[in-house]
């Protein structure tokens, strides 16, 4: 790479000569950075071509992710640990005057992602590289990203996140690439020698072009590509007549519609447009993506080889967003290879694979069947015929086998079924914890299961920790590395050797002093962007996550509201103090999550300027969280607080980072915070409240009533009361108010609440033994090995892609 700091700066004076044509001293900051960026993607490119040309020799099977989300946070400073040369650029750029924290920092979060999928999937290309996996992302280049939050009297608003106003340097636009993909239209039959063909005609013509990013993966062996699909008209429509006539908007309209497909993340649905166009978003990049996939395969094995397409290519589908992949295939193999029917389906079934993330029903993705029709016409005749099959398969002589067919129909009560589509038109269908695949198997997807259990098995998630520990938390990356070596960095399970020093009053009283170190960093960032001071002694109690009811946000308010109102009850009550830290962002049409981020801001207020307990307790909400402020965020924690309503939460992935980072996890046994517990052993997490099942059975069976157990415990009635009584500086709280009593508290916010409560308690009792909760805290990082992503792509690789891995 660069044998020196000499020889870097060598060929940096060289790339900051050619992109600004002038002197390294008379260029700004940002320059500086952008030169650096596009050094170091030139170094990335040449290790790609080498990496291609390697997979290509070797006849490796490729591996396609498609994701409708790709969060992949900041870049430069992963690449240049990744690359080993990060030393090597700060001396020099400390020589040339520049401070590398502020280089680091015109870099911009890509706005590619919202939350967990995102991330995951991001972190899921991190270690198929390192692993030298043949793999390539698939996602969508949103102008806009999803939104920026901005909080306003405490309510989140929405900003166009403008990520890309200073371009992105990572970037390199593929116009070779290109690939047409058609919305609307009419298809027409023809029927020539008793052969039935299609027509498609008067459809409106997108033209995607890809941008790819470089994936650089640690140790610098392997660079894989992430593919990134922006709209654009393929030929350019302007009205002038309209243009003259003063009709501006009119003049380009053309144009918009179809940059509105890339334009921004989640468009809202709840309006017809909003839903036609989040339908277009899935169904461009996955056109766009599988049709570059069959013109590259055609490329280098020949036309006449498209049976062997599932060995040499999967298709990975990240949740159901990019379901359609399987028709589109369908399509493409029907309409313009002109194979038949079953064998173009034996070749889909056996190249698409599919991961579920949701449990609940009413999650699974479905599109109403008149949209789908008119956007899609050629899609959904494919669709239906799919449908119809699988429906004429079924075996009507079972008890119940209506309820079955209505379970597992692609098409019914008007509306196509996403999770359906993927079950039936993949070879595997995966789960990302142990609760989760059960719950897959004999819920969400029984019937499914019943009839295709050789599809199905659990791959839990990862993280990756090069990225959440090694970069974040250099502080403890160090003292890692000083006690185990180094060998962790490409094994996680090394980790486990951490175990050792459990008792080792140095080692811990050393492991104390990088989290008061990361808790300073955090309180800093914290008056800086909130203007509230925070003690960094205090105990840092964190819930950062999407905000959504199931994920109960409301419990740990509550728990705040709770010790606030009994310190003003007992001033002298013997609290340890602590900083109470939400962040997180509401969908924007999801007036319940928005009320709770308000209810954390007035709860914020309350709290904060109360003189009674503002010596014991800060509540704070930090506003746009994204990968950056995470990579702040984990490794100050000390309590992570996972406590979704039980048999709700997939995974999880933040249990994952802040477990990494020596954060004790109190959570419900959901996700894979049962896992967490596997690998640390009882006494090293605090889980509370229902079971799974206990939740299932007040579903089917009643018994719960939220109104009752107010009634009976004090600490209810008053935390109710106040929702609705003007405590809040005069603010009424109805929407979560009526969520919790009138709707009779879906989540059971109320049920757990006592349990939540005295977990809580036991586990700030322990944190009071200095020496016994950094015991703690080691046992969780000890154990954190596990759920690297490295070991959940070792997983896919072996159980589903079958292809290449180097530590397989």
């Amino acid at each position: 790479m660069f044998v020196g700091k000499e020889d870097f700066l060598l060929e940096f004076y060289a790339e900051v000569a050619e992109l600004f044509g002038k002197p390294l001293k008379f260029c700004s900051t940002y320059e500086i950075y952008e030169a650096l960026v596009r050094l170091i993607s030139g170094k990335a490119a040449i290790i790609s071509t080498e990496t291609r040309q390697r997979n290509v020799k070797n006849n490796e099977k490729e591996v396609f992710y498609f994701s409708m989300e790709f969060l992949i946070g900041r870049l430069l400073k992963n690449y240049l640990l990744n690359l080993d040369i990060e030393d090597i650029v700060r001396d020099a750029m400390t020589e040339l005057g520049h401070n590398m924290e502020a280089l680091y920092q015109c870099e911009r979060d890509p706005g590619l992602g919202n939350g967990g999928l995102g991330r995951l999937a991001a972190c899921f290309l991190d270690s198929m590289t390192f692993l030298s996996v043949p793999g390539m992302g698939m996602g969508i280049r949103y102008r806009f990203g999803l939104f920026k939050q901005r909080l306003v009297d405490g309510w989140q608003t929405e900003e166009p996140d403008a990520w890309l106003d200073n371009g992105y340097p990572w970037e390199t636009p593929k116009s070779d690439a290109a690939v047409t993909v058609k919305f609307g239209g009419v298809v027409d039959k023809n029927y020539t020698d008793g052969k039935m063909s299609f027509v498609y005609r008067d459809y409106d013509v997108v033209n995607a072009l890809p941008y790819d990013v470089p994936v650089v993966g640690y140790g610098g062996r392997t660079v894989n590509t992430l593919r990134l699909w922006r709209a654009l008209p393929l030929h350019e429509v302007f009205d002038l007549n309209a243009f003259n006539r003063g009709e501006y908007s009119a003049a380009v309209k053309h144009r918009n519609d179809i940059e509105a497909i890339s334009t921004v993340l989640y468009p809202d649905d709840s309006t017809p447009a909003g839903k036609e166009l989040r339908l277009k978003q899935e169904y461009f990049f996955v056109a766009a993506g599988v049709g570059s996939i069959l013109k590259s395969f055609k490329a280098r094995y020949g036309a006449d080889k498209l049976g062997a397409l599932p060995d040499r290519v999967c298709i990975h589908i990240n949740d159901t967003h990019p379901a359609l992949c399987a028709p589109e295939l369908m399509r493409l193999l029907l309409d313009e290879e002109h194979l038949e029917w079953d064998e173009a389906w034996s070749i889909t079934t056996r190249t698409i694979a599919y991961t579920n993330h949701t449990v609940m029903p009413e999650a699974l993705e479905r599109w109403p069947i008149d949209l789908f029709r008119q956007l899609l016409p050629r899609i959904y005749m494919i669709v239906e015929e799919i449908d119809r099959r699988f429906r004429e398969s079924a075996d009507r002589s079972k008890p119940n086998w209506h309820d079955a067919m209505k379970a597992t129909a692609i098409l019914w009560d008007g509306q196509v079924h996403m999770a359906n589509l993927s079950v039936i038109s993949c070879f595997s269908v995966n789960g990302v914890s142990d609760i989760h695949t059960e719950i897959l198997k004999n819920e969400t997807l029984r019937d499914f299961y019943a009839l295709m259990p050789q599809k199905f098995s659990n791959k839990t998630n990862g993280v990756s920790h090069r990225r959440f520990l090694h970069e974040s938390n250099p502080g403890l990356s160090a003292l890692i590395s000083e006690s185990i070596g180094r060998r962790w960095l490409e094994n996680a399970a090394e980790l486990s050797k951490l175990a050792a020093f459990k008792d080792d009053a140095a080692f811990l009283s050393r492991l104390g002093q990088v989290k008061r170190e990361n808790k300073a960093r955090l309180s800093d960032f914290i008056r800086r962007n909130t203007a509230i001071a925070v003690d960094p002694d205090s105990v840092f109690d964190i819930q950062v996550k999407r905000i959504h009811a199931y994920k109960r946000q409301l419990l740990f308010a509550f728990k705040i509201m709770n010790t606030y109102n009994a310190l003003k009850e007992n001033p002298k009550l013997d609290v340890k103090p602590h900083t109470f830290i939400a962040a997180g962002k509401a969908a924007q049409s999801y007036v319940f999550a928005k009320e709770t981020i308000k209810f954390i801001c007035a709860i914020a207020d309350v709290v904060n300027s109360d003189p009674d307990v503002c010596d014991k307790m800060k509540v704070v909400f930090i506003e746009n969280f994204n990968v950056s402020t995470a990579q702040l965020i984990y490794p100050a924690a000390d309590i992570s607080e996972q406590i979704s309503t039980a048999g709700k939460e997939a995974s999880g992935t933040g249990n994952m980072k802040f477990m990494m980072n020596g954060a004790v996890t109190l959570g419900t046994a959901d996700g894979a915070n049962i896992e967490l517990r596997d690998s640390v052993g009882d006494d090293n997490i605090f889980i509370f409240g229902l079971k799974a099942d206990e939740v299932l059975s007040y579903y089917k069976n009643g018994g719960y009533l939220s109104y009752d157990l107010v009634q009976e415990d004090s600490r209810l009635k008053l935390l109710t009361s106040q929702l609705r009584n003007g405590f809040y500086n005069g603010y009424e709280f109805n929407h979560i108010s009526d969520a919790l009593l009138r709707n009779n508290d879906e989540y059971f916010v109320f049920k757990d609440f006592d349990p939540y409560v005295k977990a809580w308690e036991e586990l700030v009792k322990a944190c009071g033994d200095a020496p016994r909760w950094a015991g703690i805290s080691l046992m969780n990082i000890a154990g954190a090995g596990r759920f690297s992503s490295d070991r959940a792509i070792t997983e896919y690789a072996n159980g589903i892609w079958h292809t290449r891995c180097d530590i397989c």
